[in-house]
């Protein structure tokens, strides 16, 4: 087969898949939107704002995943937020991801994620008066308050966590009992209206839990296949209390040597 030929087969695949996947986006458009103005009265319901954290030192997937997840449900609108709109660097410092807007352009959204980080940029927010202050702030008015991995220790530094069941990373568990919180297993953990995730990938689960709790189950399951999350781990090692204390330190080590 040709080189020409080799094009034209491929930019004709590339066309058909767009087209399959533009007429199924379209089909579930059509079905979802009449229902959703039905429900408001024939209004145009307003859109609910869910605003993802990023400070210098954030874990890149603690953002992203629940991003991927809320981003695509209907009347939710993702916005990325900082102390100032701009590049923000991620824990390793090989990333950078934009946040879109500053803290004060959205001092109430009706979502709030909060991604864990690792370096000195993780004790540096912990620190930090502006980011604390609007963490609380927000909660006020927040339908849905929620962290990924060592976000939780940014919760519970802004004192949302006392006698609240919740979890985090596995190796962070003693920082919960830290800041008064109830340390609870599971991937993600729901508690009134604040939610938090274990290590960095639950950030994918809580989110799609989140999709179903803003809309309904019938997106959250839309919303998993999606993302085509249906996970095979390769080892099967990603659960620390089967792993052994070899295998735990190293992980830590992996962690700690990629963000200094």
């Amino acid at each position: 087969m040709s080189e020409k030929q080799t094009h034209s087969r491929r930019g004709a695949l590339l066309t058909a898949a767009g087209v399959t996947l533009g007429a199924g986006i379209a089909a579930t458009a059509a079905t979802t939107a009449p229902a959703a103005a039905a429900a408001a009265g024939g209004r145009k319901p307003r859109r609910l704002e869910a605003a993802v954290l990023l400070y210098e030192g954030f874990t890149p997937l603690d953002a992203v995943g629940p991003y991927e997840a809320l981003c695509r449900v209907p009347g939710v609108r993702v916005t990325t937020v900082a102390v100032r709109a701009g590049l923000v660097r991620a824990d390793t410092k090989w990333m950078e991801i934009a946040a879109a807007k500053s803290l004060h352009q959205v001092p109430r959204p009706d979502v709030m994620v909060i991604p864990g980080g690792g370096g000195p940029g993780m004790y540096a927010v912990l620190e930090n008066a502006q980011v604390l202050d609007w963490v609380r702030r927000a909660h006020r008015h927040t339908l849905w308050t929620t962290s990924v991995c060592s976000g939780a220790a940014i919760l519970g530094r802004a004192g949302l966590l006392r006698g609240v069941p919740a979890t985090t990373h596995w190796a962070l568990y003693d920082h919960l009992k830290a800041v008064g919180a109830i340390r609870t297993k599971g991937r993600y953990v729901e508690s009134g209206k604040i939610i938090t995730a274990a290590g960095i990938s639950a950030g994918i689960d809580m989110g799609l839990h989140l999709a179903a709790r803003l809309s309904d189950d019938r997106i959250g399951r839309a919303m998993e296949l999606a993302l085509e999350y249906d996970p095979e781990p390769p080892f099967g090692t990603g659960n620390a209390e089967t792993a052994d204390a070899e295998r735990r330190a190293l992980a830590l080590k992996l962690i700690a040597d990629a963000t200094d």
